[in-house]
């Protein structure tokens, strides 16, 4: 038997440590997780695999897989943001209240985005150039725009929405080859975000002032300008969650989008975004998203909770599975 070659111990060498990086992601366990456990529910019981709850499964995790790309920015750049709920229903009733008026779809969806990139503005100059603690910003941010939406809504239900009626509930709830819109909407989004991460001078700039502020000062970094653009782009994916969701409700009320903030903070981290600062992936926060829509929804066809307790128990069981992987990854760093 020959002995074996020098090719043939790189090219092993190169496999195996392919495999070794893969592995190492945390991004790959999360997403074998969603999978196994989509997998155990398909077996176990007689609800999950259904069409029609596939489909809810997909359209409920593009809401907060959409809200956590941006959430992963803002994350990844040394911040955060609590105003996640609030940002969302003005975006939601704005659009409500301008296509009631008999407005066209695009006139309120423009309003709507603008209102929402403007709280992101608002929160990211405090932060940037008043030098606020992004927790008391975007935590006083929470009050005063649901304040906002509930002022201009009087506080009413709104559920007819001019002309475009059925525009909006078709582009919110509808789908297209089998996929609810806010999924297909979703998966752009999601390369967007993720060559900018990558390929943009934005997104380099971005993990650079949450890996070390100081030194992307030092470099020349715009820090300042580019934390308020993180968080005006944090205001603009929770903007059009709100309008694919008062699509998808036919109606919107001000307690749309409420202790909304740990689910997409939970998606985020999960998927990868250190808290930290310096660090996340877009696809880690589409899948971050999708096993916590999978524990939630697992908990809904095994133990049937009502009045929203398996969201929160949905969060609970999430965060606990980070820490643990963020313990064991901690492990082995001082191990190494």
């Amino acid at each position: 038997m020959s002995d074996p070659t020098l090719a043939d111990a790189i090219n092993r060498s190169q496999h195996h440590g392919l495999i070794a990086r893969i592995t190492s992601q945390q991004i790959f366990w999360v997403f074998m997780a969603a999978v196994f456990a989509c997998l155990a529910l398909t077996i176990l019981t007689d609800s999950f695999a259904t069409e029609r709850n596939l489909f809810n499964v997909t359209r409920n995790f593009a809401f907060v897989g959409i809200i956590a790309l941006g959430m992963t920015a803002v994350i990844a750049s040394g911040g955060i943001d609590l105003s996640v709920g609030s940002t969302l229903v003005i975006s939601a009733m704005t659009v409500s209240v301008i296509m009631s008026a008999g407005m066209p779809f695009w006139v309120g969806c423009l309003a709507a985005l603008s209102v929402s990139m403007l709280v992101g503005a608002i929160n990211g100059v405090l932060i940037a150039y008043a030098k606020m603690p992004p927790f008391v910003v975007t935590l006083g941010m929470l009050s005063i725009a649901r304040s906002l939406a509930m002022v201009l809504s009087d506080n009413k239900m709104i559920y007819e929405f001019g002309p475009d009626h059925d525009f909006l509930l078709w582009l919110g709830g509808g789908a297209t080859f089998g996929l609810p819109h806010p999924l297909i909407i979703l998966i752009i989004l999601a390369v967007i975000t993720a060559f900018a991460f990558r390929q943009l001078r934005w997104g380099q700039h971005l993990f650079a002032i949450g890996g070390n502020e100081n030194a992307a000062v030092l470099t020349g970094i715009p820090v300042a300008r580019i934390k308020v653009s993180v968080y005006m782009f944090y205001g603009l994916m929770a903007g059009i969650a709100g309008v694919l969701e008062v699509g998808w409700l036919g109606g919107v009320t001000t307690n749309l989008g409420q202790a909304m903030e740990l689910t997409v903070i939970a998606a985020a981290v999960i998927g990868g975004a250190n808290l930290a600062g310096g660090g996340g992936t877009a696809f880690g926060a589409v899948i971050g998203a999708l096993l916590i829509e999978v524990i939630r929804n697992s908990l809904f066809c095994w133990v049937s909770v009502h009045s929203g307790k398996e969201h929160s128990l949905g969060r609970s069981l999430s965060l606990l599975l980070r820490l643990i992987v963020s313990g064991r990854r901690k492990h082995s760093d001082i191990n190494r």
